[in-house]
């Protein structure tokens, strides 16, 4: 064999492993989106229907009408925003002592933040769940009422916290520690305070950084189902990822897949906005730092 039908075997292997993938990766998005516009007695026909032949839109009204699905939309919202502003914020001055400031037990630090990240949820769910039904008794403070946390939107937020402040300080601490030192020799020798550097000058240019982790940090908070379900008891504060699982069909034994199905579009778009618009910034964000110099 050649080498020029070596070259050409190998682009035939590598584009077919290629196709591959992608119709792994994206098929489950297709199907949901497909089943979507069907009618429950069209994704369950047989032969299986790759693309509806009546589709209709009233599985997304079925959802719009859902009152505990706005709710638990409007929900996630919020508390996916307040978890990522409280993540970057905190996030940010700890990465930048961690990575600019010279202090004994550094590296300590640093593996204890990389090892919170790898705890799985349902180990830490229970004493998560205790701290949120009576906070007094983890900080042993006799308290005469009980902190109203558990069943509050306050409650996701600060449980949320336990996986995305970790993570952001992590990835944040790398940043900080590839800008040049130069840079606050320079702020010094002008008179600029080490906060002063800081916030005018550091923060700045971290800002692909920022935007980077802030929005996986976001998709975390906004995917997140296990906390959800277990620190609240209605759709008052419960998110909509809770809010799709009790979805019901006309029958009490019926699965309204078309629906689910719709109302994961819906989630989803949000997700796809963000990243489309943010684009430029997350290719900049996971370059920083790649090269240093």
């Amino acid at each position: 064999m050649s080498r020029k039908q070596k070259e050409i075997l190998q682009n035939i292997l590598f584009y077919g492993l290629l196709v591959v993938i992608c119709f792994y990766l994206l098929f489950p998005f297709y199907w949901a989106i497909v089943s979507s516009f069907k009618s429950s007695s069209d994704i369950f026909a047989v032969p299986v229907q790759y693309f509806p032949t009546n589709p209709t839109i009233e599985p997304y009204q079925k959802v719009y009408a859902n009152g505990d699905f706005m709710k638990g939309l409007l929900n996630s919202t919020i508390v996916s925003f307040s978890v990522t502003a409280l993540s970057l914020s905190i996030g940010a001055f700890a990465a930048y002592a961690l990575g600019r400031l010279p202090f004994r037990g550094k590296n300590t630090i640093l593996y204890t933040i990389l090892a919170m990240t790898m705890f799985p949820s349902i180990a830490i769910v229970g004493s998560l769940f205790t701290f949120i039904r009576n906070p007094c008794v983890i900080v042993a403070l006799d308290c005469s009422e009980q902190l109203p946390l558990f069943n509050t939107k306050l409650a996701l937020v600060l449980t949320y916290l336990i996986f995305t402040l970790p993570f952001t300080t992590w990835v944040l601490t790398n940043f900080f520690k590839s800008l040049p030192s130069e840079l606050e020799q320079a702020a010094m020798v002008d008179g600029a305070t080490p906060f002063q550097t800081f916030y005018m000058i550091l923060l700045p240019l971290t800002m692909p950084a920022l935007i980077t982790t802030g929005l996986l940090a976001f998709i975390l908070a906004w995917n997140e189902f296990l906390f959800a379900m277990t620190f609240t008891l209605d759709f008052q504060a419960r998110t909509v990822q809770p809010a799709i699982a009790f979805f019901s069909g006309q029958d009490a034994r019926e699965i309204p897949w078309n629906t689910i199905m719709a109302a994961s579009v819906i989630v989803t778009v949000p997700l796809i906005v963000m990243v489309l618009f943010f684009q430029r910034r997350i290719v900049d964000g996971l370059t920083a730092g790649a090269v240093k110099g």
